[in-house]
């Protein structure tokens, strides 16, 4: 088994430590065949400093510390619309899933493995201005280990 077959392993191991799976999870695969359609509305459920750095193309950011349904309803309305919400590895987008579901967003997906898994797969990622960069940040030196490709910024 090589050092990638361990990683995601020890990836699926925190994410059943942490998550009840009460908002099914969707592939970074998956999410990119879509992505390319433009078939979903992507939320980064990351505070502002990580969004800062780089998002997912696309991505409308929701937070977490201070994540307000009403914010989202003023922006986006519940219907039968793909929701797909991430952030560092999909622990706290899973929670924001679940309030989304009491706000009335019926067809909710967690990205599993969040934006670290994203990068990991080589995937896009873009800054601010919307110019592709390498540059994720990693929530915390701790959390950091689990992003091995790109490069970590935690500014």
């Amino acid at each position: 088994m090589g050092f990638q077959g361990f990683a995601q392993e020890s990836l699926g191991d925190l994410l059943r430590i942490y998550n009840t799976r009460s908002i099914p999870y969707i592939s970074v695969e998956e999410l990119r065949m879509l992505q390319v359609n433009d078939e979903v509305i992507l939320l980064d459920s990351r505070e502002i400093e990580e969004f800062a750095v780089s998002k997912i193309e696309g991505a409308i950011h929701v937070g977490f510390n201070k994540f307000s349904s009403e914010e989202v309803l003023k922006k986006i309305k519940p219907g039968d619309d793909l929701v797909v919400v991430y952030c560092s590895l999909g622990i706290r987008s899973e929670k924001i899933g679940r309030k989304l579901k009491k706000a009335g967003f019926t067809n909710v997906k967690n990205l599993y493995g969040g934006i670290f898994e994203w990068k990991n797969k080589e995937y896009p990622v873009v800054d601010s201005a919307g110019n592709e960069t390498e540059k994720v940040h990693p929530f915390s030196r701790a959390w950091g280990k689990w992003l091995l490709k790109g490069e970590k910024a935690y500014e």
